[in-house]
Formats: C-alpha cells, structure tokens, sequence
C-alpha cells in the first residue's frame, strides 16, 4: 500500500480509501445488499492487513449502522491512532428538525450522534454529503468550524456539489478565518468525466484532495455488460445513473476488458489504476462485499498504465449532463 497527503493538509491517507456503505444491518436504510457485522468483519480485517487506513462512511447510511460495525470492527483490528474515520453529514436520519441538513442544529446533533455511534472521541474527516441550498454557507461553515475548534473533528471535506457552491463555501471561510474543507468527494471515473471540466482544475489549485465515489460506476467497469449482481438488481439510487451515453459506456467498457485481458489483471485494476493516476486524485473510495474486490483494488496501486493504454481508455467517452447529486 502507497501513502499520500490529503490535498495540501497534513492528513496522510492510504491510497485506496475502503468505503464503508457496504456494510451494515441490509434491513435498515435502503442498502438491502449491505452486509451485516459477521460478514463484514474478515473483509474490515483484510483491508487492515493490506495497509489501508482509511475508511468512509456517512451517517446515513443504513440510518446509521454502517457507522456502528464500522467503528466497532475498526476496534476490533486496529488503534484509534492507527486508522483515519471519515463519515458524512447531510442525510436525513429522521423527521426532526435536527434530523437532516447542514443547519448548525443539525450539524451538532449528528456530529455527536456519529461519534456515539462509531465508538470514538473525535472524526479525522467531517464531510458534508450534499450542499443544503436552504440553509446560509455562513451558518455551515462556522457550525462545523466549530467542531474542529472543540476538538471533535480533525479536517473538513464536502462532497458532490457544484464547483461555484464549493467556491462560495471556500470563500465563506476564508472571509472569516473558519476551516476551509481539505478534500472534495465526487463522482468521478471512466463513464462519468465531467469534473474534469470545473471541480478538478479548482480542487488541484487550491490544494483540495479529491476522493472519487463509485470509482468503478457502480460496478460496470469491473464486469462484462449487462451483467446483473445481488446489488445491480436493488441499488436504487444507482439505478439512475449511467444512462446518457449508452453506447460511449459500451466502448469504453470494452476497451477497459481489452486492457485487462493484454495484461492478464481484472478489469477493476485497470480502471482503478487509470484513476489512481489522475489529477487530483488522491485515493479512490471503493466499497468492497467479496476478497477478490480488496484484493483487486489494492492490486491496482502498483498497475502502471502506458501512455497508450490511457490513451485508448479514454477515447471513447462523450460528453454528458453531471449527474448524482
């Protein structure tokens, strides 16, 4: 396992980031693929003893389990001190005022609920999942300001928004000497391209790192085509994306098998690899449910791919409308 900086911060991260979405009770939320502590735990052990040590998770998912199995795994296998905990902030947990958002009421209420639920003091990296257009940048950025400034959190990142909100919140703390956030998780990998127009060329001069979601799209680099699995056939959310460009997808699709199969390594190694090599990129997350997802994604740390071999992959992509938040 290699390890970098998260953007300009201090923050030293394992460059595969094991996303924990996967894991917990399939009959909360609507995650009814996750898996449960039992199945989870050899999976948390491995990706210990393969270097990583950084995991994501949010609040939201599984209304909250995910952070439960999560904390009490890494527990489990590891030192507080050895493992960075980065969770979520934004989804609604209930029908609460304090329940869903990023006004400051309910930025502290879930902070403190996360760290109950994780089994910890402090979270190395406070995200916030989505951008709440209801709520003034102000009233966000000083609320979670202040949780660095009690100790609660370490760093600041965001997640899938506009470029010009991500600035404005940039620009909010800036003004008034507030934590600015160090990373940027987007959507970002072969199928879906559009970052690269505004979020990237802004994250990389600014020193933001960039923790790409659904680096594989979902699954479909990793697998043949129309190629259904336990999660495909009930992932609602993932169900709406990747529809654009279906025959863009296809080619490029084929081109990753190509690769792989020239160089006799998994389709997800390719893509990963492709990914890993990217600017700004620091780390991809990727959710893992078997050994061979760990072993593959670790794998593609030390797959270099040509220049060529770039070149072809990319090829086939067109344009197409951001999707995801």
């Amino acid at each position: 396992m290699e390890y970098t900086r998260l953007g300009g911060s201090g923050l030293r991260v394992s460059r595969i980031v094991l996303g924990c979405m996967s894991f917990g009770d399939p009959g909360r939320g609507t995650h009814s693929w996750s898996l449960g502590k039992d199945e989870a735990r050899p999976l948390v052990r491995a990706a210990i003893e393969a270097g990583i040590t950084t995991f994501d998770t949010a609040n939201s998912y599984s209304l909250g389990d995910s952070e439960v199995l999560t904390g009490a795994l890494l527990g489990e296998f590891a030192k507080r001190d050895e493992v960075i905990i980065a969770t979520k902030v934004y989804g609604r947990m209930g029908e609460g005022p304090k329940e869903s958002g990023l006004s400051r009421a309910a930025i502290h209420a879930q902070a403190d609920a996360s760290l109950r639920r994780l089994g910890t003091d402090h979270i190395d990296l406070y995200q916030i999942h989505r951008y709440d257009p209801e709520v003034p940048v102000e009233e966000t950025m000083e609320a979670l300001h202040d949780l660095v400034r009690a100790g609660k959190v370490r760093y600041l990142g965001a997640s899938s928004m506009w470029t010009w909100q991500f600035a404005l919140a940039q620009h909010a703390a800036d003004l008034n000497g507030w934590t600015r956030f160090v990373s940027m998780q987007n959507q970002y990998n072969l199928l879906m391209r559009e970052e690269e127009r505004e979020m990237l060329p802004y994250c990389l001069d600014q020193g933001v790192g960039v923790l790409p979601w659904s680096p594989l799209a979902r699954g479909r680099l990793a697998r043949e085509p129309e190629t259904a699995t336990r999660r495909s056939a009930s992932d609602a959310f993932g169900s709406r994306l990747y529809r654009q460009a279906v025959e863009s997808d296809r080619e490029v699709i084929d081109v990753v098998g190509a690769v792989a199969a020239e160089r006799g390594v998994s389709r997800a190694q390719v893509a990963l690899a492709w990914l890993l090599h990217r600017e700004p990129v620091t780390a991809p997350i990727v959710g893992v449910t078997g050994d061979h997802h760990l072993s593959e994604a670790v794998a593609a740390v030390d797959l270099d791919l040509t220049d060529d071999e770039v070149a072809r992959l990319a090829a086939p992509y067109v344009p197409r409308l951001p999707e995801g938040f």
